[in-house]
């Protein structure tokens, strides 16, 4: 694992608790060899590997996030990568 580290907020700016990381991130529930290099460190945090693009996972979690009910079909997730010393952010916005 590395960096970048991205996190996540719910749509009412609260982080997204670390059960619903843990269940995107297993691949028997996405079946995406892609997102293998993530582990959920916290609520709102996953750390991933640096092959795995930012853009791809925020589009993956938000969907699994909607398929269980999580997250309205008008919100979204916005997801920014920082380094080791710094968090990333996932600020939900609505469509």
């Amino acid at each position: 694992m590395g960096s970048p580290r991205p996190a996540a907020d719910t749509p009412r700016g609260e982080l997204v608790p670390l059960a619903w990381l843990d269940h995107f991130c297993m691949r028997n529930f996405t079946n995406a060899a892609i997102f293998d290099d993530t582990l959920p460190r916290a609520d709102g945090v996953i750390e991933a590997g640096f092959h795995v693009p930012a853009e791809a996972l925020a589009e993956a979690m938000q969907a699994w996030f909607r398929r269980k009910g999580w997250l309205r079909p008008d919100e979204c997730l916005l997801v920014t990568e920082k380094s080791r010393e710094g968090l990333s952010r996932a600020k939900p916005t609505a469509e």
